[in-house]
């Protein structure tokens, strides 16, 4: 596996060594190895079908591993199931809001659930609806919510027991690029607030705008694991695209720089290159002491779909591309 370190220092919110899961003759988590720093966000990618689902449900408690050791929140998962549950919350990938009753009445079920006693229930649910811009609905049927205002209320239960740690499973699939970031700040929001986020997701541009480090599952085996700018290192094709405003400029540059791609057209060389700052002032250098003019410049480097293809083998769905644009 391909896992780039770290020097993180904040104690672990997650950790999970050696984890198991299996249903009949198939693996689906094939000894898988975790560690999530409190107070960040970790996102655990892969195609449907990797895993990422059933090391939620293992971690929240809602399954029993076939072996491994977890810690969730300082609590030995096997030994304290209960304390884990007190820690944490989960937004699954189905909305577990219940439409006949209004905004108020779920979160204020959600507060019997906690045993937080009435009055400190209603003040809880109120304090909600304001934070995820539900007041003005708060008497209106859920069935009546838009995509996005149902994400944000589920949302908004799973905070009413103040979770140290919250589990987002796919919290963003089937709503409109308007609402999906709306949930992005108020996922940043809670990171902000010292709240740690293990999400799952499909939607690369989602995890690479939020990610502390990502995760990629493949076949019930990690394959991949570091911060977003560390995996696209991972991945060969980054390049700087040069371009020239006379023949003889781009001559000079391609003579002088070697192993390049020409575009005669449009007087452009295409030279790889890691995108780091390190290979974009030696290349600079090289030019300038030749005394070559550049007409401009552009670094581009692979994206986490390019990631996702190199490790998994496997394209991002179409529609899930389309989503994020």
């Amino acid at each position: 596996m391909h896992r780039i370190p770290t020097r993180e220092t904040r104690p672990a919110a997650i950790t999970a060594t050696g984890l198991r899961k299996s249903y009949g003759d198939k693996t689906v988590l094939d000894g898988i190895d975790l560690h999530v720093p409190a107070g960040t966000v970790f996102s655990l990618l892969g195609p449907n079908g990797a895993g990422k689902t059933t090391t939620v449900q293992i971690l929240s408690t809602l399954v029993s591993a076939d072996a491994g050791q977890v810690r969730v929140a300082g609590h030995d998962l096997a030994a304290a199931p209960g304390s884990v549950r007190s820690a944490i919350g989960v937004t699954g990938q189905f909305s577990a809001v219940d439409k006949l009753l209004t905004a108020e009445e779920n979160l204020r079920l959600m507060a019997d659930l906690r045993h937080l006693g009435k009055r400190a229930g209603r003040r809880r649910a109120t304090e909600l609806l304001e934070a995820f811009d539900l007041a003005d609905v708060a008497g209106k049927v859920a069935m009546t919510f838009s995509g996005g205002m149902l994400r944000r209320l589920d949302l908004a239960m799973t905070l009413m027991g103040g979770p140290q740690i919250i589990f987002l499973d796919e919290p963003t699939t089937g709503l409109d690029p308007r609402s999906r970031r709306a949930m992005w700040q108020i996922i940043r929001d809670l990171v902000a607030g010292g709240v740690t986020i293990f999400l799952t997701t499909q939607y690369l541009e989602e995890a690479d705008q939020l990610a502390d480090r990502i995760a990629v599952l493949d076949g019930g085996k990690l394959v991949a694991e570091g911060t977003a700018h560390e995996l696209k290192r991972l991945v060969p094709g980054g390049h700087i695209r040069l371009e020239f405003t006379d023949p003889a400029g781009f001559e000079r540059a391609a003579r002088t720089l070697g192993e390049v791609t020409r575009d005669e057209e449009a007087l452009t060389l295409r030279v790889p290159s890691d995108g780091g700052v390190r290979s974009l002032r030696s290349l600079l250098d090289r030019l300038d002491a030749r005394a070559i003019e550049v007409g401009g410049l552009t670094v581009h480097t692979p994206d986490l779909d390019d990631v996702f293809l190199a490790l998994t083998g496997q394209t991002i769905p179409t529609q899930d591309k389309e989503s994020v644009r």
